[in-house]
């Protein structure tokens, strides 16, 4: 297998066949699509968790771990409470590096108001470079849980921010001497900042709000991923139109220099919403200052198109995500 995400099938065979649901309070099951886990602990409360790795950067690591979960959560509907984390480090990995991860996890916490509730650290041969993995608790009312299956035909596709909006500062704080040699600098610390959009918990307060359907955050995969693994979560088709999709010159420019897609680089930062009524999402967004449109729509069967002027092409699963290249 590549690097990246397990591949659907391998994944359905390998993983979820052998899972069963043994617990009637466990509200939400693993899936294609399904970021998180849910479990009722009142009447009217659910918990909810998550868990993902940092593994495709090597700055800002502890910022991105915090906000990936942090985000993960919130597209469920929930309010992040706290995390845990496993850090797990090179051999002769000095102190400091430790330090400055830690003090960026808790940095980033802080301005979510999570708490780090715990968690484990470690020294081990078995890695050659950092890597932090994040479980993240939150809580919601029973009502207002919201899973990435929801999705109904006829609803507004909503997207928020931009595609490849993760990737793009990855690439440009990771490869920035590369890029100054075709690339003007001012567009290399704008793609960077881009950084500053990766938490989509505003806009997912604002979507549960006005009442959503279905809420999944873009990461691996990118757009194109996210549109792919909404609609196999919700047994429906789509039909997304590219030129609607909102993109920022940084990615266009720092894509083509690598030759790569940037509506298949992962973009966490930007969330996928379905919700009957997409113009007025997206007219509430922006009261708060969240850029956002609408992109596509659901339909009956299991299509799941791209179109761009008369030209079609279909969705498929996400395969390794492309801000792998920029390694090769």
């Amino acid at each position: 297998m590549e690097i990246g995400k397990v591949p659907e099938n391998v994944l359905k065979r390998a993983v979820f066949k052998q899972i069963k649901h043994l617990r009637p309070e466990v509200l939400l099951h693993p899936g294609v699509g399904e970021d998180c886990s849910a479990i009722e602990t009142a009447e009217d409360e659910v918990l909810v968790f998550s868990t993902d790795p940092i593994t495709g950067a090597s700055k800002g690591m502890g910022t991105l771990a915090v906000h990936i979960t942090a985000n993960d959560l919130a597209s469920s509907g929930a309010e992040p409470v706290g995390i845990l984390t496993c850090v797990i480090l090179p051999p002769r990995t000095r102190e400091k590096k430790l330090h400055d991860l830690m003090e960026e996890i808790i940095l980033a916490a802080n301005r979510l108001h999570i708490e780090v509730m715990g968690g484990h650290t470690e020294i081990s041969d078995v890695v050659n470079r950092p890597v932090i993995t994040v479980t993240g608790v939150g809580k919601v009312k029973k009502d207002k849980l919201v899973s990435t299956g929801g999705l109904r035909p006829d609803d507004d596709l909503v997207m928020t921010k931009w595609a490849g909006l993760e990737g793009t500062s990855i690439i440009a704080e990771e490869k920035r001497e590369e890029l100054l040699t075709r690339i003007p600098e001012q567009i290399i610390d704008a793609a960077a900042a881009m950084r500053d959009y990766i938490s989509v918990v505003p806009e997912a307060a604002v979507a549960v709000n006005a009442g959503v359907t279905a809420m999944h955050d873009v990461t691996e995969g990118g757009i194109f991923g996210a549109l792919w693994e909404v609609g196999e979560a919700s047994g429906v088709g789509i039909i997304a139109d590219l030129d609607k999709i909102p993109i920022r010159q940084e990615t266009i420019e720092l894509c083509e220099f690598y030759d790569i897609n940037p509506y298949m680089l992962i973009s966490s930062g930007s969330m996928l919403i379905g919700t009957p009524h997409g113009n007025k999402l997206v007219d509430e967004l922006a009261e708060q200052g969240i850029p956002a449109a609408v992109i596509g729509r659901a339909t009956e069967g299991n299509d799941r198109i791209i179109r761009s002027g008369e030209e079609t092409r279909f969705l498929e699963p996400a395969g390794s995500d492309q801000l792998y290249k920029i390694y090769q």
